[in-house]
């Protein structure tokens, strides 16, 4: 599978942006899916999850109740909506998928990244 992220661009602190990740391949209703974000001299940070069948997800702390992670299998495209943004939040996020299924095992497949800045 193929993954294409986009949607990062320049916010103001509080705004919102809705990233998106698109899969080629017929196979994308199977993946678990993540995303994850690095900020410059930081490490990479795991930041939401989605099963295949999008019935369960999970959140880092830092974003619990400001991001919202979907999918649309029929689409092959899974989201993230990110509000009340804060200047923490700037960061290069990435999206990935896993061939278990779930959010909580290997990640095998790459997008590119895209730059999220959120000025104060």
């Amino acid at each position: 599978v193929q993954l294409q992220a986009s949607g990062g661009g320049l916010v103001q602190a509080g705004g919102s942006l809705r990233l998106s990740c698109a899969a080629s391949g017929r196979t994308f209703s199977s993946y678990g899916m993540g995303w994850f974000r690095q900020a410059a001299g930081k490490e990479r940070e795991f930041v939401s999850g989605i099963t295949w069948s999008g019935g369960i997800t999970y959140y880092a702390d830092s974003v619990k109740g400001r991001f919202t992670i979907s999918r649309d299998n029929a689409k092959n495209t899974v989201y993230l909506q990110m509000n009340s943004l804060k200047p923490e939040d700037t960061a290069v996020y990435y999206c990935a998928a896993s061939e278990s299924g779930t959010y909580y095992h290997e990640y095998e497949h790459w997008g590119q990244g895209t730059q999220v800045t959120v000025s104060s």
